[in-house]
């Protein structure tokens, strides 16, 4: 998929809106969570193609214990029947390696809801064992039908290069693996701050 940026999408430097609350992000999404499941996609054994599952990582390790309204899937691993368990989430967020995007690698982009709709396919071609974030949708979409939270989706891409087989990330998508990680804990606690959708 190429990723155009002609509204300022891309997100190499973050802005963190200020979260108008006496407490720190995590303790105000452990406070006021809805439900919320957050995707990462990704090949684990395909280089920086494992970029979406090491943000679900690392949001498990920064967030230990999970709060009891927060579902983090490692879609890397997981098997596509988990797609049922998103039916009762008010919200969602996917997070997933794009290439050919156009940008270096490393680019951080955060796709607009309009986007997002017109990614959703009918019936998209899967592969059980390399699900996309926009086939996720699809498909999560024909399960939850009216409980899909059309305005309650984030979808997070970062920009990558390297598929290879191999174990483990270059340096760079490491370093924005741990910068979206941080973007998503803000944006989450942002999100119950302010009640409203990023």
């Amino acid at each position: 998929m190429k990723v155009e940026d002609p509204l300022g999408l891309l997100l190499s430097v973050f802005v963190f809106e200020p979260i108008t609350q006496h407490h720190s992000p995590i303790e105000l999404i452990r406070l006021k969570m809805k439900k919320t499941a957050i995707l990462g996609f990704g090949n684990p054994v395909r280089s920086d193609d494992a970029v979406g599952c090491e943000v679900i990582r690392l949001l498990k390790e920064k967030l230990e214990p999970l709060p009891e309204n927060l579902t983090i899937i490692d879609m890397g691993t997981s098997a596509f029947e988990v797609l049922f368990s998103l039916k009762s989430h008010d919200s969602i967020f996917l997070v997933d390696g794009v290439i050919n995007s156009g940008h270096k690698d490393g680019s951080l982009f955060k796709l607009p809801a309009q986007e997002i709709s017109a990614s959703i396919q009918d019936d998209p071609m899967v592969f059980l064992h390399s699900l996309k974030w926009d086939q996720a949708l699809s498909y999560a979409k024909k399960i939850m039908r009216e409980d899909f939270p059309d305005d309650e989706i984030t979808v997070y891409l970062v920009s990558i290069t390297d598929t290879k087989l191999n174990l483990g990330m270059s340096q760079t998508i490491e370093k924005a693996a741990q910068t979206l990680t941080d973007k998503i804990i803000h944006d989450l606690a942002l999100y119950e701050s302010h009640g409203k959708n990023l």
